[in-house]
């Protein structure tokens, strides 16, 4: 990002994790936060802020923007990440790839993703479904490989994979 240099790296010695980004680098502070800044725990999604003298002060002739991206000196990055297994691993950004429901930050590829390791489930897509009481919920469309599997059966299947904010009622 321009706003700031590297926050964030994989370890040149050490293990790598697949799919994972690695940790804050020496002399900069990240945390996860969720709804209205809060941190979150460890394994809990939320968006990537990034504290420390990598981060730039300010946007040129711009306070709004200012305003709006950094929040008691933690830069916002827009990047959906949970931290899990010591290390960071980003699930899509803010605005493209993110559901908001009850709350919570979920990541519609993370979902994706878990559907596809299902044998039955050819492809699929997953999306936001506009809610008066959660603010969204989750809804997925799929395309099966065989005819005889029930989406009873794929939820039932998914409850042991996903966390409970991140379960299908929309299939």
């Amino acid at each position: 990002m321009t706003e700031m240099g590297m926050a964030i790296s994989n370890p040149y010695k050490g293990t790598r994790k697949l799919g994972y980004i690695g940790v804050a680098l020496a002399g900069v502070s990240i945390r996860i936060a969720y709804e209205n800044n809060r941190t979150a725990v460890d394994g809990i999604s939320g968006e990537i802020q990034v504290k420390g003298p990598n981060v730039f002060k300010e946007y040129w002739e711009k306070p709004s923007e200012t305003a709006g991206s950094l929040i008691d000196g933690w830069f916002k990055t827009g990047d959906i990440a949970v931290f899990q297994k010591g290390s960071y691993k980003i699930l899509g950004r803010n605005s493209v790839d993110i559901i908001k429901s009850g709350g919570y930050k979920i990541s519609t590829l993370e979902i994706e993703e878990v559907l596809r390791k299902h044998p039955a489930i050819e492809d699929c897509a997953v999306v936001g479904i506009p809610d008066v009481e959660w603010g969204e919920i989750i809804g997925a469309s799929l395309i099966m490989t065989r005819d005889q599997e029930t989406t009873t059966a794929i939820r039932e299947w998914l409850k042991d994979k996903l966390p409970r904010e991140k379960y299908l009622e929309n299939i």
